[in-house]
């Protein structure tokens, strides 16, 4: 673990409160998604989504937005899932296009 990583309890690091702007419609979504995934407070998700970020900086903004877009085809029912060997073949073919 790096002195970036949060954690809990008393042995973890000490924690540094910041201010951050958002657009109240962002700031909804945001709060849907932590409820719906499971997240104790809207800080954890955003201290997970924000240590994911770090930690894999090679998956570009544009993996996301393939998987984003992707998500939207499977709940309108426009597209199919895939399977993880695909995923994986996605993945590398946008790190070499990167």
């Amino acid at each position: 673990m790096s002195d970036a990583d949060t954690g809990s309890g008393d042995d973890g690091p000490e924690m540094v409160q910041i201010n951050l702007r958002l657009s109240e419609a962002f700031l909804e979504d945001i709060d849907a998604t932590w409820k719906a995934e499971g997240f104790n407070s809207r800080s954890e998700f955003l201290r997970h989504a924000a240590r994911d970020a770090v930690k894999h900086p090679a998956f570009s903004r544009e993996g996301w937005k393939q998987i984003a877009a992707s998500e939207h085809d499977l709940r309108a029912g426009d597209a199919e899932l895939v399977s993880r060997d695909e995923v994986v073949e996605m993945m590398d073919r946008d790190e070499d296009d990167g």
